[in-house]
């Protein structure tokens, strides 16, 4: 009888055949932890040359569990979908201060994922190739949705730069020059003083003080639409009168989750901006007959005043008022370019018209500038001293 041969006992580590015939090799590290190779090996003599590299690693000082635990996610991303990474990403995402995504940021990742990104959705994140990104941009980009393609391209590339620091993959395949910051091309144009005063002269009375403060603060909708009888401070003496709005909150909606009130944008959006006093009458009026006596009663509720003030809702009174004005083109959002502007061409330096519109970089408010018709002025000054 052939005596049956004795399985060789490893001297590092540990090696067993699987049932598809390949080898799988594994080592305890310093650690005290169990580590597996991430891939297994055709034959036996491959397995044993790996273990060996490792004890090399341990016995001079190079073995990293850092480094190894990324090895082995590496392996683990072979099976992992960027969609599943994707959600995970969404989930455990926090920004420089610790703090995990907002709602309605979420939501918006969300919807890009389930929108743009979708063709990626069952892709294995190490099976995404540079070709297959190009092409998914560029049929993006030809049906004409550039904005949506930078965003949804900024989100694909921050999520697998994050596969990449996790050991997932090993190079980003987003290599776009630019493809993140493409735009349609299409500039927003504030209304001119007529055209601001033929929509004041149009809106519903009780919306009038929300046009003066957007065109002339310079505030988001979203601030707008969460100020409250308290955010409102008149300052008065024996000559003038000053109000100032003081922007601490913001309310976004979400699908599915409502209206969510929270800190503005950014920390810079916590702000104290001074009204100009030509429009003051029309602010004081509106708190005279239009909001409650709370000090928490919202200055734009809903129409049954038991909430906030939908987008969907308010556009019912503002786009007849800008049809009224002839401009039909103008998004709300015109009106926050229109006080930059103003406040520019009334002298504002980058680093006022930054704090006034609550921008954490100087970058927006060299925009306003740039719109603020400062080349005609000085256009007009060199012919007076011709």
């Amino acid at each position: 009888m052939v005596p049956k041969k004795r399985k060789r006992r490893e001297s590092f580590g540990a090696i067993r055949q699987r049932s598809s015939g390949r080898y799988q090799a594994s080592y305890v590290g310093p650690d005290g932890e169990r580590h597996n190779a991430p891939q297994t090996f055709d034959g036996i003599t491959d397995a044993r040359g790996w273990l060996a590299v490792q004890q090399a690693r341990i016995l001079d000082g190079t073995w990293s569990e850092f480094d190894t635990a990324r090895a082995e996610s590496s392996g683990k991303g072979k099976a992992l979908t960027f969609g599943s990474y994707a959600e995970d990403w969404i989930s455990t995402r926090t920004n420089r201060h610790g703090e995990h995504l907002r709602p309605r940021t979420a939501s918006e990742y969300r919807r890009l994922l389930a929108g743009s990104l979708r063709p990626f959705a069952d892709s294995r994140l190490t099976a995404i190739t540079p070709d297959q990104v190009r092409s998914w941009y560029s049929t993006l980009i030809a049906a004409g949705t550039k904005t949506q393609a930078a965003r949804a391209y900024e989100l694909l590339k921050s999520i697998l730069s994050t596969a990449v620091a996790d050991g997932r993959i090993k190079v980003n395949p987003c290599q776009i020059r630019g493809a993140a910051s493409a735009s349609t091309g299409k500039k927003t144009e504030p209304p001119t003083p007529s055209e601001l005063q033929a929509i004041l002269n149009a809106i519903t009375p009780r919306f009038r003080a929300a046009v003066v403060l957007a065109a002339w603060t310079g505030v988001r909708y979203g601030e707008l639409t969460e100020l409250r009888r308290r955010d409102i401070e008149i300052v008065s003496d024996d000559e003038s009168q000053s109000i100032v709005v003081n922007v601490s909150r913001g309310v976004t909606h979400v699908t599915g989750q409502g209206f969510i009130v929270g800190r503005t944008k950014s920390e810079a959006g916590v702000r104290a901006i001074v009204l100009p006093p030509h429009v003051n009458d029309i602010v004081t009026e509106h708190l005279s007959e239009f909001v409650g006596r709370s000090a928490d009663s919202l200055l734009f509720p809903s129409a049954d005043g038991g909430g906030h003030l939908a987008q969907s809702a308010f556009w019912k009174h503002w786009n007849p008022a800008r049809i009224a004005a002839g401009r039909q083109d103008m998004p709300w959002h015109a009106l926050r370019h229109y006080g930059a502007t103003r406040a520019a061409l009334a002298g504002a330096t980058l680093k006022e018209l930054q704090s006034r519109l609550g921008h954490s970089t100087v970058a927006a408010a060299m925009r306003y500038q740039h719109t603020a018709g400062r080349d005609e002025e000085l256009a007009r000054r060199m012919s007076e001293l011709a």
